[in-house]
């Protein structure tokens, strides 16, 4: 095949996060790993509510106080302060100082948990405590500096100073103002604040997916799953790249990591790619935006997909079977592409003599199911999304050494100090976003902001969502997908749900639009990792990755305007939506490739383009789930796509037939 996946802590954050890493002495290293098994072994005490049964129970806000004791110190080891520590075996004193100031301050917060919330200190807490406020604040701005980024940085530290100066700020940003000594106190602790909903999501659902996503890699599933697409669609046209549609979908699905999967599945699927006629940006291109869709995709689908459960207040397994209908859609239009694009090029797959067979690999790792299969169970059916990752890691690691290659205490190494630095770096990130969520809170901002916008917009719901992709788009690129969506889901979404629209499709809109930086130049994140694989420019394969994954910056619009597609409606309905966005997908990717199944090649030059546009007119009209503020319904759009798409269908028969030669 290819080279193989390396084991360890290069096939997930740690591969992406090279460069920020620092390379840490064993000492330091067995501290990390011992303070990660403590906050794993936390977790499962406080989730599986084992304190009832010893007769020692947790306060959910000193469970989230120690486990900010247990990882957020990792930030101050693993993340350097400044480039040049970073190879520094051994951090600096102001590092150890920030590790044990850090540690120390989150035990004593657990300590005074009881008394903090039996007195309400969120608005009346004493001097000491909120002293303690602005230590914590000054942590957090460190820590999401060095995780985060200093795009994000600047956003929390201009929202965390911001409810001091409310009432100054001009017409939609005014506010109740606060003085530094109330704020302090309602950040740390306020359950609308750095404790708030992306904290406690983190600490009843995050921390167990994110356990079994690093499972996954260093039990080698993720092998197994490539293996396993190369085995079924890998001699097939255009093969490589339907094996990292394949491969990439469902491993993004369960470790929700977009970059990790592109340095992990791409090191397979991108060489293949490239030896079966794949040019070095679309092969990049096509591992980006497989990887990118990955998130987007049940069971798992990431650490965001967790904290839109609780700020809609729905269990988790409404979330992922909302996302079905949307990321088919997405890899439908993706796969038809890549079909297109190598029929049109004659393009063959791989050699069957060169792979695997598909008795072979489920043979060697047949094992791996089960785990998979418990957790869907588990989601689905008893609905524990809490409890079902850490059950599904269980029976994966003891299947793994009765069945498969046993882990040995090394890999255990690898696999904690590695969990640690993921969870760290959520933490730091997640309870950064809840200065911003603490500062809109305290001043009644988040309440007021939503008429503003929508007065802003006139009240046409399509200005707000242009307004609402363009915002998540640009945080998008500056911020991390959860940490943009948080944001917006405060500020924008409500506005939207105002108007009228679903709120599921809404924060999924927004969810969307967030991860569409992953593809999309400048930025593209996905696409330049990609690139560094297959020695692609890093910008013309975001430019392929933005063409190839085209259907995704319209699939929001569909879902939204229609909750249909988000399986909210009549059986009848959701099955007339379905067919007709399919045939919208089958046409837009056709036309953006210049090959339709049935038809074949459209005409070169500028007749073949016009017919090309045509068609894709006519697919977006079918896609359309209709508008009653436009005047237009379902069933007027599909009829309008249909004369459409036979037009552009006909022309490009016309000019094919009439071309010289």
């Amino acid at each position: 095949m290819s080279e193989p996946i390396p084991d360890g802590p290069s096939t997930d954050g740690a591969v992406t996060d090279t460069i920020r890493h620092r390379a840490l002495g064993p000492g330091w290293t067995a501290l990390i790993m011992v303070m990660t098994a403590a906050a794993v072994a936390l977790s499962v005490y406080q989730l599986f509510n084992i304190g009832s049964m010893v007769g020692w129970v947790i306060l959910d806000l000193a469970y989230l106080d120690l486990m900010l004791a247990l990882l957020l110190p990792v930030v101050f080891l693993v993340f350097p302060m400044r480039a040049a520590d970073k190879d520094r075996r051994s951090p600096p004193i102001y590092d150890i100082a920030l590790f044990f100031g850090t540690f120390v301050l989150g035990c004593f917060l657990a300590w005074i948990a009881v008394p903090a919330v039996e007195s309400g200190w969120e608005y009346f807490a004493p001097d000491y405590a909120r002293i303690l406020g602005f230590v914590l604040w000054a942590l957090m701005l460190e820590a999401v500096r060095r995780t985060g980024g200093l795009a994000l940085t600047i956003i929390v530290l201009i929202f965390s100073f911001y409810p001091p100066i409310a009432e100054s700020m001009p017409g939609p940003l005014q506010g109740a103002q606060q003085s530094l000594w109330e704020v302090s106190q309602y950040y740390l602790f306020s359950s609308e604040a750095i404790f708030g909903i992306p904290m406690r999501a983190f600490g009843k659902l995050v921390i167990g997916f994110v356990i079994f996503g690093v499972a996954l890699q260093h039990t080698g599933a993720g092998r197994f799953f490539i293996d396993l697409a190369f085995a079924l669609l890998g001699h097939v046209r255009g093969g490589g790249a339907k094996v990292a549609i394949f491969s990439s979908g469902l491993l993004g699905s369960m470790s929700g990591s977009v970059i990790t999967n592109v340095l992990t599945t791409g090191r397979l699927t991108i060489p293949a790619m490239r030896r079966t006629g794949f040019g070095k940006e679309t092969a990049a291109a096509v591992e980006a935006c497989a990887s990118t869709g990955g998130v987007l995709m049940p069971p798992v689908m990431g650490a965001t997909a967790f904290v839109m459960a609780s700020f809609l207040n729905v269990p988790y397994i409404e979330i992922a079977v909302a996302a079905v209908i949307p990321s088919l859609l997405y890899y439908l239009g993706l796969f038809l592409q890549i079909d297109a694009y190598a029929a049109k090029r004659g393009l063959k797959g791989l050699p069957r003599e060169t792979l695997p067979k598909v008795g072979a690999v489920f043979r060697q790792g047949w094992h791996y199911l089960f785990a998979l299969f418990l957790l869907v169970y588990l989601l689905l059916y008893l609905k524990q999304e809490a409890l079902a990752p850490y059950y599904a890691t269980a029976v994966l690691l003891i299947t793994n050494q009765i069945f498969g290659k046993r882990l040995g205490w090394s890999d255990v190494k690898n696999f904690l100090y590695e969990t640690g630095q993921v969870l760290a770096e959520l933490m730091a990130i997640l309870g950064a976003i809840g200065l911003i969520i603490g500062a809109l809170s305290v001043t009644g901002l988040v309440g007021s902001i939503a008429t503003d916008l929508v007065l802003l917009a006139g009240g046409n719901v399509y200005a707000l969502l242009l307004m609402g992709a363009a915002t998540s788009f640009v945080l998008g690129m500056g911020m991390t997908v959860t940490a943009a969506y948080v944001f917006l889901a405060i500020v924008l979404a409500p506005s939207l749900v105002s108007s009228g629209l679903d709120p599921m499709g809404v924060h999924l809109f927004i969810l969307y639009w967030g991860m569409l930086s992953f593809i999309t130049p400048p930025v593209a994140l996905g696409a330049f990792a990609a690139a560094t694989i297959s020695g692609a420019t890093p910008m013309r394969a975001g430019f392929s990755a933005m063409r190839l994954g085209s259907i995704i910056y319209f699939i929001p619009f569909f879902f939204v305007l229609e909750p249909a597609l988000i399986l909210n409606g009549a059986p009848l309905q959701i099955v007339v939506v379905l067919a007709s966005a399919l045939a919208g997908v089958l046409l837009i990717a056709s036309s953006t490739q210049g090959y339709l199944v049935g038809f074949g090649t459209f005409g070169d030059g500028t007749s073949g383009l016009v017919a090309r546009a045509i068609v894709f007119v006519g697919g977006l009209m079918f896609a359309f789930p209709g508008s009653e503020d436009l005047g237009i319904g379902h069933w007027e759009a599909a009829m309008a796509g249909v004369v459409i798409a036979a037009v552009g269908l006909g022309f490009g028969l016309l000019t094919r037939r009439l071309a010289p030669g």
